[in-house]
């Protein structure tokens, strides 16, 4: 459920920033809500610790994907004026140069973590997710 929440604002860009200045309540999201709450709740939390552990989870993959959906709405948008590919590259040079004035972001500008990283940007959420349920299941195990 939650890797396809995560995929959702990669599809729909504007979705970000619709979070922030639209209401959005319908049916589907009351379904959505009730389902996560549901899969909560078997897992052995009360009630306000399923509306917590839902709201967690929710804002992990909300921001993680923010990031893949920014990529797509900027490139998007540059893909109007001009050539996008350039642009980012431009400006992924300047962060560079500037990354560099800091002793670990110039350790792994180049080195294997950035080429890990860029290989599978996704391993990032998929390790802060695995994080939050193995917190979650050991909270449970505690009692």
């Amino acid at each position: 459920m939650a890797g396809s929440t995560h995929a959702m604002p990669t599809r729909h860009p504007w979705l970000g920033q619709a979070f922030g200045s639209h209401l959005l309540y319908g049916p589907g999201t009351s379904r959505y809500d009730d389902h996560s709450l549901a899969l909560y709740e078997r897992a052995g939390f009360s009630p306000a610790d399923a509306d917590r552990a839902a709201a967690t989870v929710f804002v992990l993959v909300l921001g993680s994907a923010l990031g893949a959906a920014a990529q797509v709405s900027l490139t998007r948008r540059l893909s109007r004026s001009g050539d996008p590919e350039k642009e980012l590259a431009d400006t992924m040079a300047a962060a560079t140069e500037v990354a560099m004035a800091f002793p670990r972001l110039r350790e792994r500008i180049g080195g294997s973590a950035a080429a890990e990283y860029a290989a599978g940007p996704d391993s990032a959420f998929d390790f802060g997710l695995g994080s939050v349920l193995d917190g979650f299941e050991a909270r449970l195990a505690a009692g």
